[in-house]
């Protein structure tokens, strides 16, 4: 037996043919499947049954399938040791976060990291903001960005963003040095998410309002804005997600202005790793200086 026959046999067994496990471990199909054929024929036992929809394994081959997954975990271990007494780091992390995280504030955060720890596997997983949260209580991610976390959570701060209104260029509203939030709610909206359950129609809610003219809805910040430069209503954005392009529309400023928060919350439900316990330091020394 050798290591690529026990990554074949749990490869198979996790994809349920050959083509998708092959895909899996980067080899050839002929390959993999020469490797089980010797494995299979070095034991004297049948491990696999060729079906016409995939490929199932025999009682043996589920027992056998326990012992490659351990002598897999074992030589992992083996290798992780080796890496860490030579000082290299390794270890994975699940780092969950809302689309507009990880188009500002995310990318040069995680480009350091790989710099600076490339033997620690970072999955990075794009969701919205309540799954976030949901995932953190689970325990299914090690590490979520969240919005405006109370300060019992220990967040480490990843930045403050401003919440501004759009106008097109010629509306009445533009050429007003601030708008109230009651006013946006009252004119023709076009409504972006962000991939978020926080955006104008919850900061409304909260202010005792209603957007009572919502013209159309869209997910992309980018989306709104090209709405917003054509014509079909105002709307409410955070201050980052802004083009350096402003022709064609007006950036105005809330007469009581608003804010969101971005914070990095580790799970409570699994002890922080040190691969985790890394980028924690890293985001901690990282982190942009709040802005009024």
């Amino acid at each position: 037996m050798n290591l690529t026959q026990l990554q074949s046999l749990i490869a198979v067994s996790e994809a349920g043919s050959f083509t998708a496990a092959a895909d899996k471990l980067g080899v050839t199909q002929s390959g993999m499947s020469q490797a089980l054929a010797a494995l299979e024929e070095s034991l004297g036992v049948k491990l696999l049954i060729r079906q016409p929809r995939g490929v199932e394994l025999t009682a043996f081959g589920e027992r056998a399938l326990d012992h490659a997954r351990t002598a897999l975990s074992h030589l992992e271990a083996i290798e992780r040791e080796a890496m860490a007494l030579i000082g290299e780091e390794t270890g994975a992390i699940r780092l969950a976060g809302f689309p507009s995280v990880f188009a500002t504030v995310l990318p040069p955060l995680l480009r350091r990291f790989r710099t600076l720890h490339p033997g620690i596997d970072l999955v990075p997983l794009e969701t919205d903001d309540l799954e976030v949260e949901a995932w953190l209580a689970a325990g299914s991610i090690d590490l979520g960005v969240v919005l405006n976390p109370s300060s019992s959570r220990n967040a480490v701060p990843l930045g403050r963003d401003a919440w501004v209104p759009i106008l097109p260029a010629a509306h009445p509203l533009s050429r007003r040095p601030s708008v109230s939030l009651a006013e946006l709610a009252a004119a023709p909206f076009v409504l972006a998410t962000g991939g978020c359950h926080t955006n104008a129609r919850s900061l409304a809610d909260a202010e005792g309002l209603t957007l009572q003219n919502v013209q159309i809805e869209v997910r992309d910040w980018s989306s709104a804005i090209a709405l917003v430069r054509e014509g079909a209503g105002v709307s409410l954005v955070p201050e980052s997600t802004l083009p350096e392009q402003q022709r064609g529309f007006r950036v105005s400023k809330l007469a009581s202005p608003l804010h969101r928060e971005f914070g990095l919350v580790a799970s409570p439900m699994r002890p922080l790793s040190r691969a985790g316990t890394l980028f924690v330091e890293l985001a901690r020394r990282s982190a942009a200086p709040t802005s009024a």
